[in-house]
């Protein structure tokens, strides 16, 4: 036989064993796996959390349970506004607050009179739960109920009775409302309330108490697709915080059988247990809102899209599921502001996600069955998730190159393992080709179902991913690239108390340009370099500009007067003084509250010289558990400290509901020394709070 034909011979049988042999064998599962219904649950990814029931008209965040179903009264409920809105936000499903710690149900429980039945709501005939399912199916989101264990209405709660009487309403949810995808238990458990008049604290094992055994095969009979959401799951667990984000390093394992509602060690939760016994994934709970419920004060609060984008990369980009609250108002739609929000997220997603470079790449491997064609490294862009790269058998290094035959930019690459077959990566790089040399991009540890990286801009002739640790042999479904575009917003004007103003945007590749003479800025106008110091009355205009495409923002305005570098807190008459400084920082998101006092709380204010002053400033506490807010006033002025006179007096309208800043005005008048009275607080409060203090000068 020739040589020629003894090659041929011997391609052929390596051919035969390479089609035939070791290498066309899958993998063999390793580790935890996920059951079908959590891989249908992954596949949601986002989704909408809807907080609107008792609290929503009782302006509270955890209702005590002695409230009237009188009190729930919306007037233009429409869940399929809601739907419709959380349909075009992008989101895939939505979960309802069936029943809260309140006890009271949106649903007519044949099992309770503290329900929607004996509510003036459609006069007692109305069913929110019914109203929200035909909404989904209306618009092809999936449903799931959120049920409070614990219940601070029912008499019988911390007995036996109590228990009962939550799995027959578990029943009804899960009976009576078609298909539900996710039941959601909160971990907030036992504690006072009003127990059918009883107004104590009453306290349980919510290891034991609810009988979880029982309430899950309740779950298991009806709804055998449903996950069940809870600290430790047991089919998705909380991320443990209320944020909206998991650790970098995310396993969609835990140690299960030791965590429980409750469960004090709730930060290993962000990054679940490497050595994990169960599939019990991560979702990341957050309220586009500082609160779950709806509250007026809030209305402008919501989160930015900057905030936002952010929880979006840290959850869905990290290995979790992004859960996304919207308090329904008192009206009984979801507000103007949050939906604005809401569209405004999705389409920079959209944005960013939109032209997947990696489709044009030819990639290759440094494995024999990675370059099979069944396993081959080209199933990694093949667009299938069901199909996936692996190495050989034992290989647990490994890389996978994307070259490009013209240099080309990206910023953001998305990984995604094959889970079916288990979590396994646990260190990875990603490396770039740059003019001929390669340079590290970023180095991790987790992967999962997704992973997200974003940074820097760089232009590239290959990529490669570089799998360092893996548990078994790494098994890569997808990997995609794009060159998301610069994210434009507002820019955020700030001053110190030194009199320094400086400016952001959420993007360093945007531009900001701004003017200090009251003429309305251009991308020509001077461009913000670092900060600078403004000490006189000034206003600053300034816009965001995107040099790639030109478009820019609508115009930002800030004044601010006298810089506040000499200031000095000189009297607080409940407290300690060292700490008021913080209500002349020129910083909001520092307060200051007083002690205690059954007198009107005033601060009293050096300014360091003596200024011709036509009036002051005053500004709110804000965030979620706001406290001590002024409704009604005295401003006083002084030259010398001893001799006092009052320049206003008055009331800051409806600051409960809109907590911003307030600006009084007065008779212009030479003074050296300020000094406010909280003559009346909000809700009786005998605390005096001060997010900021100013004045306003005449110069």
């Amino acid at each position: 036989m020739s040589k020629f034909n003894l090659n041929l011979v011997l391609l052929a049988l390596l051919n035969f064993y390479l089609s035939h042999g070791q290498y066309t064998d899958a993998p063999e599962p390793y580790g935890p796996l996920p059951t079908e219904r959590q891989l249908a649950w992954h596949n949601l990814e986002y989704y909408g959390f809807i907080h609107f029931n008792m609290n929503t008209f009782t302006n509270m965040e955890w209702g005590m349970g002695s409230e009237k179903p009188s009190q729930f009264n919306p007037t233009q409920l429409d869940a399929r506004q809601w739907a419709k809105t959380i349909k075009e936000a992008g989101m895939k499903g939505v979960i309802i607050t069936a029943k809260h710690h309140d006890g009271f149900c949106l649903w007519p429980s044949k099992y309770t009179e503290h329900s929607v039945k004996n509510s003036p709501w459609k006069n007692g005939k109305g069913d929110v739960l019914k109203d929200l399912s035909e909404a989904c199916a209306e618009y092809g989101l999936k449903m799931g109920v959120y049920l409070s264990p614990w219940d601070r209405n029912h008499a019988d709660y911390g007995k036996p009775e109590y228990v009962t009487y939550f799995h027959n309403q578990l029943r009804e949810l899960l009976t009576n409302y078609g298909q539900i995808f996710e039941v959601w238990f909160d971990g907030a458990n036992g504690g006072s309330g009003y127990y059918g008049g009883a107004n104590e604290t009453r306290k349980i094992d919510n290891k034991t108490y609810y009988q979880w055994d029982k309430a899950i095969a309740i779950i298991r009979e009806l709804q055998p697709n449903a996950v069940i959401f809870g600290d430790g799951g047991p089919g998705v667990r909380w991320v443990g915080n209320e944020e909206g984000w998991a650790n970098e390093t995310n396993w969609s394992l835990l140690e299960r059988n030791k965590v429980y509602p409750g469960y004090s060690k709730y930060k290993e939760l962000r990054s679940g247990h490497e050595n994990g016994t169960h599939w019990v994934p991560a979702e990341c709970d957050v309220s586009i809102r500082p609160g779950w419920y709806y509250h007026p004060s809030e209305d402008s609060q919501v989160k930015s899209l900057e905030h936002l984008v952010k929880i979006y990369y840290e959850s869905v980009g990290r290995n979790a599921s992004l859960l996304l609250n919207l308090p329904v108002d008192d009206r009984g739609l979801v507000h103007e502001r949050d939906s604005v929000q809401l569209m405004a997220l999705k389409e920079q997603i959209n944005k960013d996600f939109a032209n997947n470079i990696a489709k044009t790449a030819k990639v290759g491997a440094t494995n024999v069955r990675g370059n099979h064609s069944k396993f081959g490294a080209g199933k990694v862009i093949d667009g299938d998730n069901n199909t996936y790269w692996t190495t050989d058998e034992g290989v647990t290094t490994a890389s996978l190159t994307l070259n490009f035959d013209s240099p080309t930019e990206v910023n953001r690459i998305l990984l995604q393992e094959y889970i079916a077959l288990g979590q396994r990566v646990y260190g990875f790089n990603v490396e770039a080709r740059i003019d001929g040399n390669w340079k590290l991009i970023d180095t991790q540890t987790t992967i999962g179902v997704k992973r997200i990286l974003r940074f820097d801009t760089v232009e590239v002739s290959a990529v490669r991913v570089n799998i360092t640790a893996s548990k078994a042999a790494p098994v890569i479904s997808n990997i995609e690239l794009y060159r998301a575009p610069n994210l434009l917003t507002q820019p955020i004007i700030k001053r110190d108390k030194s009199g320094v103003v400086s400016m952001e945007v959420s993007d360093k590749n945007i531009d900001i340009h701004y003017t200090l003479d009251g003429s309305e800025p251009t991308e020509k106008s001077p461009k913000y370099q670092s900060g600078f110091r403004i000490d006189k009355p000034t206003t600053i205009k300034a816009l965001a500009y995107n040099p790639e495409n030109r478009e820019k923002t609508s115009v930002k305005e800030m004044y601010f007067d006298i810089s506040k570098k000499d200031w000095k807190v000189l009297k607080v008459s409940a407290g300690k003084l060292g700490d008021a400084h913080r209500l002349i920082d020129d910083n909001p998101n520092s307060t200051w509250v007083s002690a205690a006092s059954d007198t009107a709380v005033e601060v009293v204010v050096d300014l360091g010289e003596v200024q011709r002053l036509q009036g002051f400033t005053y500004m709110p506490v804000r965030g979620r558990w706001p406290v001590g807010i002024v409704s009604q006033y005295e401003f006083s002025i002084s030259r010398d400290n001893k001799t006092w006179s009052v320049a206003a007096t008055g009331e800051f309208a409806n600051i409960k509901n809109n907590p911003i800043k307030q600006t009084v005005s007065f008779k212009t008048t030479k003074a050296r020394f300020v000094k406010l009275k909280g003559v009346k607080i909000i809700d009786d409060d005998k605390r005096m709070s001060v997010g900021e203090i100013g004045v306003i000068t005449k110069q």
